[in-house]
């Protein structure tokens, strides 16, 4: 990445934190699709990509070559505290409760802890960075060493990162971890040296079933927008307003 980009990308931010906080989009006036894609805020520059996520649940099949993928693709440590995208296993038992397993972010697969008699139902949920809009990870980085991309997606500047882990704190999804031999923040960029080249995300280039899709959602027309028109499509966590572009379909209200 540039330093002309990252230079642009970081004016952008401290003009954001100017008028952060208290803008509110007047939605009411906007179509129902509108609505659900620019809850939080509209992109500023509608010529250019503002990256969105979708992941349909019903097609997860919990291999985990998502997660495997991501620690290769982009040398997250291998040991299974560390994650920058990783699937979780929901069973909802019949009398209501649930249970959430991962281990090792799925990248081994799952095997189902719960008796059969006792499952009401069951689920695979991947997880990444939900590339919020209004980011609160970005918000509280004291250096400015967090900011997002002019495509829409949070990014860390290593050389400006000093490890202090406010984002980390900050983070409702859980995100971001301190990497042990860098002592920086680390986290899912959606692959931007990736996208940036044409390329797809490498979670997405291996997911043999096409759960996860991303897409620029100033192009009415595109694949992601096709996707949220044709689903019902939730976020996680929508009470925090933190404008996040991670859309599920079939999300259950179970899932954290």
């Amino acid at each position: 990445m540039g330093a002309k980009r990252i230079n642009k990308s970081r004016r952008r931010f401290l003009k954001k934190s100017v008028v952060a906080g208290g803008t509110i989009l007047a939605t009411s006036g906007l179509k129902p699709f509108s609505v659900l894609i620019f809850a939080a805020k509209e992109p500023e520059d509608t010529l250019n990509p503002w990256y969105g996520i979708g992941i349909d649940i019903e097609k997860c099949i919990g291999c985990g070559m998502c997660a495997k993928s991501c620690k290769l693709e982009n040398d997250v440590p291998q040991e299974p505290f560390y994650f920058r995208s990783w699937v979780e296993q929901y069973t909802i038992k019949n009398d209501g409760t649930i249970k959430v397993e991962s281990p090792n972010g799925g990248i081994d697969g799952f095997s189902q802890s719960v008796p059969d008699n006792e499952i009401f139902k069951t689920f695979f949920v991947p997880k990444m960075c939900n590339q919020c809009a209004k980011s609160p990870c970005t918000q509280v980085c004291p250096v400015g060493a967090t900011y997002e991309s002019p495509e829409g997606i949070a990014l860390v500047d290593e050389e400006y990162c000093i490890g202090c882990r406010y984002c980390i704190q900050a983070c409702p999804y859980g995100c971001r971890y301190l990497h042990p031999e860098k002592k920086t923040v680390d986290k899912c960029t959606l692959c931007y040296h990736r996208i940036t080249k044409g390329l797809k995300p490498a979670c997405m280039e291996t997911c043999p079933t096409g759960a996860r899709i991303y897409g620029d959602l100033n192009d009415k027309d595109g694949e992601l927008s096709l996707f949220l028109k044709k689903h019902n499509c939730q976020i996680l966590k929508p009470h925090l307003n933190t404008g996040s572009k991670l859309y599920y379909n079939e999300l259950s209200a179970e899932v954290r």
